[in-house]
């Protein structure tokens, strides 16, 4: 294989990028070997913009044509699971987009069977991982630079979006279209880059809002309060009211702290002495000489690096790196497998909200799927997940 026949699953608005990104020769060792999708109004841009490429109707049709090599699914979260185990079993390398599913349980399923498939790739769509800022953070905390991390602060709000938006599909912003709102849909990638960066939470307690400023049946407002079982705690924020928006990431640790503004900022305080020894060490006189600016002009030193963000490029990124992983074993910057987790921690945030206290992780799949059910029974004439 010299060029993996890359098979795009759902022709919307990802599917359409990822095709002019691969067209336009800006992903490496990546062609189209084929579209799919059920609107026959897709079919027919598709036959009308790229008529050499062949156009499904059925993504098992594909799968088994002997016209790609690999798939991804830019498709209703619900079936990401089902379409990458159908691919899987066929041999056909799989990309996810996120979130992996909507609930654990079927994603466990899907990695379960990954497992199964070692000599097939199995990756997920979670291109912030390729975001040079992010890959910094997460380089400064895994070396220890702030030290132990004591408490995470993310407000990210800058999801906007108007009523009209939810208005275009009845599928929008639904338990049994979408399986939640802004958790599932605007959130994963900040979801995962949390807990990849800072680690998986041991309990969660949160305060949804469901409709809270737009006619809609689940979360346009969350706010999580995270316990990391060392003592550590954490607060995620976001939601798709707040027209001004913000998206600031604090991380706190022992020996200093990091901050991230706009996802294009990293401030870095190094403390010159841990907390603990100038807690050991200071007395109650010298903080006073400290804050009337009588001793050292500063505890800590800071570096501040500035980042650019060129549109596409982390989604071209991943593909890249979903290609070389087939074509020559280049480790995955996200493993399939990994989609599991930010999903279980979006589960634990909507379940401490139904519930109304705090969980525990990991959650009971079972007992998670009922509760949602619940919800999904709840709008008329949606099939009950199972």
């Amino acid at each position: 294989m010299e060029k993996v026949r890359l098979g795009i699953i759902g022709f919307g608005q990802q599917g359409g990028n990822y095709t002019r990104f691969i067209t336009e020769g800006k992903v490496k060792n990546m062609v189209i070997g084929a579209f799919c999708d059920i609107d026959p109004a897709k079919k027919e841009y598709c036959a009308e913009n790229y008529p050499d490429v062949p156009f499904f109707d059925n993504y098992i049709e594909m799968l088994e044509s002997g016209k790609v090599d690999a798939i991804v699914t830019t498709v209703p979260h619900y079936l990401h699971p089902e379409i990458g185990i159908e691919a899987l079993k066929r041999n056909i390398h799989t990309l996810v987009e996120k979130p992996a599913g909507v609930y654990t349980k079927q994603v466990k399923e899907l990695n379960d069977f990954a497992a199964t498939k070692p000599d097939v790739t199995f990756a997920v769509f979670f291109n912030q991982r390729t975001n040079p800022l992010y890959q910094k953070v997460k380089e400064l905390i895994d070396n220890g630079e702030i030290g132990s991390i004591r408490r995470t602060n993310w407000m990210i709000t800058t999801w906007w979006r108007p009523q009209g938006y939810y208005d275009m599909g009845a599928w929008r912003a639904t338990w049994g279209g979408e399986g939640g709102g802004v958790l599932v849909n605007q959130a994963p990638h900040q979801i995962d880059l949390l807990q990849w960066i800072c680690g998986m939470p041991k309990k969660v307690y949160s305060n949804l809002k469901y409709g809270y400023q737009r006619n809609i049946p689940v979360e346009d407002e969350v706010t999580a309060i995270l316990d990391y079982g060392n003592g550590a705690t954490g607060v995620f924020i976001t939601c798709t009211h707040d027209v001004l928006g913000t998206d600031r990431f604090e991380i706190l640790g022992d020996k200093g702290k990091i901050i991230v503004d706009n996802s294009r900022k990293i401030t870095i305080k190094r403390l010159f002495l841990s907390e603990p020894e100038m807690s050991a060490t200071l007395g109650w006189g010298d903080i006073g000489k400290l804050t009337r600016g009588e001793g050292p002009s500063k505890i800590y030193s800071e570096e501040v690096i500035e980042f650019q963000s060129v549109w596409g490029q982390q989604h071209i990124n991943i593909l890249e790196n979903f290609a070389a992983n087939i074509l020559d074993g280049t480790e995955l910057v996200a493993p399939g497998s990994d989609g599991i987790h930010g999903v279980a921690l979006a589960n634990a945030i909507h379940l401490s909200s139904w519930l109304g206290k705090e969980v525990e992780l990991p959650l009971d799949e079972d007992f998670f799927l009922a509760e949602l059910n619940k919800k999904i029974e709840e709008e008329k004439g949606v099939t009950v997940q199972n």
